[in-house]
């Protein structure tokens, strides 16, 4: 894969790919690389969001305003099985590397755009980051309290995209697999996140109503979310009409609320969430937490805890499953979590962060070229 990529979205598309063992050329500029380098330098000097992005993959600089350094790029792209970018609109087709223009010249070639609106529309043009998508997409408008609204405090547009991006360069490999031919592949990040709004979208296009922001609860379900207690919140969540008439009898002790024609079902909860969840903290109020998470365990209604950063650090989950590993960088050892794929006969490869140009040399080596 060559990956010319910067931020997120498509280096977190790559990463994936090369921890399941591509073989993954990142081409940075010279002057600086991939600007995500530069973020923080929250781990040891690094960047939090480039050691987290980049690690299994090969770093090369390369100036592609320069014709030395566009004659390589061509030379890599001969050679590979996908190409992938997330650079601003326009800029990929003025380095000749446009689809049609490969498709032409590489017709086995997997080539993935991911981009803020896609390749047309009249937002075609547009630059786009992760905050900006969360509030074009209407994500922003369903996160936070009814008082004010909030972004997701990580970045899902950009994680969303690459996901995407990551699925569809499989499936794209696989095809062609079959029948011989390369492919495109455009992702959107506002599609992406619209498709993930869409249970929101349905209720505005049924009910001509949008559900209402409601912080640490569910917006369209009652109750699921995080409620008080004597000494601290508990977290919970009810799924269906079974739970909901346990959590009466088991948790609240108020049999007869199950029956209540305001509460009898998800959607009347929801129209009259108010009434119902001051009855449920001035029942919950009158426990300690541990005993409503007690009696909450009781009635196989699940449950967790409201965990800080610190404490998912420390996770005992993660522990127990060894998901935290050693991987190196320009740093030395740092931490990683290994990646959620687990499939049990293809362990991830856990490689190096690299740092910028670390493998020019190499690279231009195994296409019999020189350094300037």
């Amino acid at each position: 894969m060559v990956a010319l990529e910067q931020a997120v979205a498509a280096p977190f598309c790559s990463r994936q790919l090369a921890d399941m063992g591509a073989d993954v050329v990142k081409v940075e500029r010279p002057d600086g690389g991939d600007f995500a380098r530069g973020y923080d330098d929250a781990l040891h000097g690094l960047s939090a969001y480039f050691a987290w992005l980049n690690r299994g993959k090969r770093s090369i600089a390369l100036d592609l305003k320069s014709e030395r350094d566009r004659a390589v790029f061509a030379r890599l792209l001969e050679r590979a099985d996908v190409f992938l970018h997330n650079l601003a609109p326009g800029a990929v087709e003025r380095f000749g590397c446009g689809y049609e223009a490969l498709a032409r010249t590489h017709p086995r070639l997997i080539w993935c755009g991911i981009s803020g609106y896609g390749p047309d529309g009249p937002y075609r043009d547009r630059k786009a980051y992760d905050l900006l998508v969360q509030a074009e997409s209407g994500v922003v408008s369903l996160t936070g309290s009814p008082q004010a609204p909030a972004k997701v405090g990580i970045s899902i547009a950009d994680i969303a995209s690459g996901m995407y991006g990551y699925a569809s360069v499989l499936a794209a490999l696989l095809k062609r697999e079959r029948n011989g031919a390369g492919e495109r592949i455009d992702i959107s990040m506002l599609e992406c996140l619209t498709e993930w709004v869409t249970p929101p979208l349905y209720t505005w296009l049924g009910t001509g109503t949008a559900p209402a922001r409601c912080g640490l609860r569910h917006n369209m379900i009652v109750p699921y979310g995080v409620y008080a207690c004597a000494d601290g919140p508990v977290n919970f969540a009810i799924q269906n009409e079974r739970e909901w008439r346990r959590f009466c009898s088991g948790v609240l002790d108020l049999p007869e609320l199950a029956a209540d024609e305001r509460f009898v079902s998800n959607g009347s909860r929801v129209r009259n969430r108010v009434e119902l969840e001051a009855i449920i903290e001035e029942r919950l109020g009158r426990h300690t937490r541990a005993e409503v998470l007690g009696m909450l365990e009781a009635a196989e209604i699940a449950s967790g805890a409201v965990n800080g950063v610190a404490e998912v650090a420390r996770h005992r989950q993660l522990a127990a499953r060894g998901r935290w590993v050693t991987v190196e960088s320009p740093a030395g050892p740092i931490p990683a979590l290994t990646p959620p794929h687990n499939l049990r006969h293809a362990p991830p490869r856990m490689g190096r962060v690299p740092a910028l140009g670390e493998h020019t040399r190499e690279i231009l080596a195994e296409l019999n070229m020189e350094e300037n």
